[in-house]
């Protein structure tokens, strides 16, 4: 309901007087004269002679309300059968209310408004009116006739009585109000006005409310006020009794007393008195900081004089327990022996052995400064090369408690620093929460999928764990669930992540980046025999009698079955292998067997990864790049073609825009040096060129592709095929420069693994050498480009070379000239 309103208030945004009217669009039909403006109110209710403040928010009660200022009429108050119900009907209000003059309407803030009203008389509604704004009802005013006689006299005199000893026991209660109730001389007034200051409920009130017999309604007041008054003697009778046993050593315990003498009464036992001792013994033996034991004893004192059917008396509850279950003092005790810690982590992690020494470095430091400040160590690398096995290995090579927590889809503060406790289900962050399942306050705590961490309207949890990972500020970490600093500095934290630049910077500065590459064939059939094929031969149920399996399926497997930089697809196949011959044992048609290479086919099926770089590079214009992805490095091809046309440019497979520039520079620097390559300048102009890279519904970007993307337009443009043992990576510019690129590492492994014999690598990233794997640089030769001239010529064969690729590959339609 729209309403043009205007208000006033003062300047110092305190609540002011309306003076409001209902909008001039707004056409309001005129009231019948026996018709009430009717306002329904949830918990109220009105009696007559009573001043009572009335707040409304509903519009329909704010624009009946203004409708009633504004022509000075009176409000018919009815109250709501259920007062969970927004927008009340007629079957939800009771027939029977008051008649209320409407005072004062005070406007607040926010759409808060207030009336004052008075009670007149009661009414009936008989029916009510539509179309209308707000409720409206034809009504029957119910006039009261005050009756006389001895009865109705003794009535009163006894209410009158036993309201003014009410009054008495009632703290703080202004004299103004017992004369008021001395000076009434009707029935029905005082009745009414007794009703209105008892406390009673909703449904109470409107049966005194309905009750018009003025005689019942004395009756009915009576014999509740005389229960108020039972209650109100009953309560002081319990304080006096608590003050007459207490002695000077008691004042401590003062409401203790109190509730023991209202269980005495109510004839409960004392468990709760059991439970707070209990709790009260846990806190002596709990060995708490001096802080955390003050604030534990204060919050067990309020909750031994908080009701058990209190809703914060779970809350209180919960939070002392973990008060006193977390290990403020508990510590495993810590045995370094570096040549045991070598050892645990040779028997589990086949190679990484620059991993491994950086691991014994921090372990022989902690050893010789167990009081230092140690770096956070953060395990780099794709998916399956052991991250997670090196941090349970430290934990067994410390002799300390290993706990994992998963933050990968973490997108909220409180799940790093806590909640507070005021809100229900309130729990510690996740740092609280490993170390309190440990059982210790220094177990190695790894936190995984650093990088997959996420942010929204609730905070950001990487900034949450700046004080985490600080081991300058971690001492005294705060979680909001516990209130009281936590010491961290003595958990060994080990964090890992896929990508480090998806890792905001911040973070990143406060731990040590430890890179774990990929595995190399050998290491992956190496890490098969020792490691994967007996986990899985155990998972199955089988011995090593009964389960044979020879190094050349191995080698079969991965280099056929399997194309990753971890290990976990490798130990999938070889799960199946070991469930195929377990269910041919299983079902007695073999005793043991022995799988060899030519056996994979009956089991795995047909070979899932074949070398397709021949077939690819069999014709012109197409060339080998090699990429960077989080899960390792993998080979890129790089397709082109031409045809009549324009000269467009045009690029497909998902291609971001630094790949999209790559592939522009590219057929710039061609066209600028088309004479040097004997390449056609015209054909040039006139023909579209189209650059695909497979793998299209795969997003791609980078500039490393831009050598590929080179020699594939060269080879298109100039016949020529390129090698199809050749893989490339690199940065061009206009100039021809060869600039260095990332993922150099994890990128040679990937040609390795798809059979590329020789890799074209930019010259400025000879520093990346060492960190290929020596497996990898004796099998596979490099050569460091400077130019693009130079990629061109170890990259293209002659024109009258043949590929050693398959010979009825398609060729390249190449367009008419003229």
């Amino acid at each position: 309901m729209n309403t043009a309103d205007t208000e006033t208030e003062n300047h110092d945004g305190a609540q002011s007087e309306a003076t409001l009217s209902p909008s001039r669009s707004l056409v309001i039909p005129k009231l019948p004269d026996d018709a009430l403006i009717l306002l329904p109110v949830r918990n109220m209710v009105l009696f007559p002679n009573m001043v009572v403040p009335v707040g409304i928010g509903r519009s329909q009660s704010v624009l009946a309300a203004r409708q009633a200022v504004q022509h000075d009429q009176p409000i018919g108050v009815l109250l709501q059968r259920d007062s969970s119900v927004e927008e009340p009907g007629p079957d939800d209000l009771y027939d029977v209310g008051c008649v209320g003059g409407v005072m004062r309407f005070v406007s607040g803030r926010e759409g808060h408004h207030h009336l004052v009203l008075q009670g007149v008389e009661r009414f009936r509604v008989k029916e009510f009116l539509e179309d209308y704004p707000f409720p409206v009802g034809r009504v029957e005013r119910i006039e009261e006739v005050q009756p006389a006689g001895p009865a109705i006299d003794a009535s009163m005199l006894a209410l009158r009585e036993k309201a003014l000893e009410a009054l008495e026991l009632l703290p703080q209660v202004p004299q103004e109000l017992a004369g008021a109730l001395s000076s009434i001389e009707q029935p029905g007034v005082l009745a009414d006005s007794v009703a209105g200051y008892l406390d009673l409920g909703s449904a109470e009130r409107q049966e005194l409310l309905e009750t018009l017999d003025i005689e019942t309604r004395l009756e009915r007041v009576l014999s509740l006020l005389d229960y108020r008054v039972e209650v109100l003697k009953l309560s002081q009778k319990i304080s006096e009794r608590t003050h007459e046993t207490m002695s000077e050593r008691q004042r401590e315990a003062l409401l203790r007393e109190q509730l023991r003498s209202i269980q005495e009464e109510l004839g409960e036992s004392d468990e709760k008195g059991e439970e707070i001792r209990e709790l009260e013994r846990r806190i002596d033996e709990a060995q708490m900081p001096e802080e955390v034991d003050q604030q534990a004893r204060k919050e067990l004192r309020r909750l031994e004089r908080m009701p058990e059917g209190a809703g914060e008396y779970s809350m209180l509850r919960t939070y002392i327990d973990w008060l006193l279950e977390l290990p403020w003092s508990t510590e495993r005790t810590e045995d370094i022996d570096i040549a045991r810690a070598r050892e645990i982590l040779d028997a589990d992690h086949y190679g990484l052995e620059p991993v491994k020494r950086r691991i014994l470095e921090h372990l022989a430091v902690r050893k010789l400064n167990p009081q230092g400040r140690s770096p956070i160590l953060c395990f780099v690398g794709p998916p399956g090369v052991g991250k997670t096995s090196l941090g349970q290995s430290i934990a067994r090579a410390t002799g300390r408690d290993f706990m994992r927590s998963s933050l990968g889809g973490v997108h909220d503060e409180a799940e790093i620093r806590g909640h507070r406790r005021t809100y229900l289900g309130a729990l510690p962050g996740k740092v609280i929460q490993s170390i309190h399942k440990a059982g210790s306050r220094n177990p190695v705590l790894m936190l995984d999928e650093m990088d997959k961490l996420g942010g929204g309207i609730q905070g950001d949890p990487s900034a949450a764990l700046l004080e985490v990972l600080d081991p300058a500020q971690n001492g005294t970490f705060q979680d909001n669930y516990l209130g009281m600093p936590f010491d961290l500095s003595g958990v060994f934290f080990i964090a890992t992540a896929n990508v480090p630049d998806q890792i905001p910077g911040p973070l990143r500065d406060r731990m040590e980046m430890i890179e774990i590459p990929g595995y190399t064939q050998e290491e992956k059939v190496e890490i098969a025999r020792r490691y994967l094929l007996d986990r899985q031969r155990d998972n199955a149920g089988l011995t090593a009698e009964q389960l044979a399996v020879t190094d050349a399926a191995l080698e079969r497997i991965v280099s056929s079955y399997t194309r990753e930089a971890g290990c976990r697809q490798l130990e999938r196949q070889l799960g199946a292998v070991t469930r195929h011959i377990a269910v041919r044992i299983a079902e007695g048609q073999i005793e043991q067997a022995r799988v060899d290479a030519d056996d994979l086919h009956e089991v795995l099926g047909a070979p899932q990864h074949e070398s397709e770089v021949a077939m690819r590079t069999s014709v012109p214009g197409v060339a080998t790049g090699l990429a960077w992805t989080p899960v390792g490095g993998d080979i890129l091809f790089i397709e082109a073609n031409r045809s009549r046309g324009t000269g467009r440019l045009v690029l497909t497979g998902q291609l971001g825009d630094v790949m999209k520039e790559s592939a522009q520079t590219a057929l710039s620097l061609i066209k600028a040096r088309a004479g040097e390559l004997g390449i056609d300048a015209e054909a040039l102009q006139s023909d579209d060129v189209h650059v695909h890279v497979p793998a299209g519904a795969i997003p791609k970007d980078g500039p490393s592709a831009g050598v590929a993307m080179y020699n594939a337009l060269v080879s298109l443009m100039s016949g020529r095929c390129i090698r199809e043992d050749v893989a490339m990576t690199g940065e061009i510019t206009l100039r021809g420069l060869v600039l260095p690129v990332g993922g150099i590492k994890e990128k040679v492994l990937a040609a390795r693994r798809a059979g590329i014999s020789t890799v074209l690598l930019p010259a400025r990233n000879r520093k990346d050498f060492e960190d290929i794997p020596a497996s990898a640089r004796d099998a596979l030769e490099f050569h460091w480009i400077e130019h693009v001239e130079e990629a061109t010529a170890i990259a293209l064969r002659g024109h009258d070379e043949a590929p050693d690729g398959p010979l009825d590959a398609p060729s390249v339609a190449q367009p008419e000239s003229g």
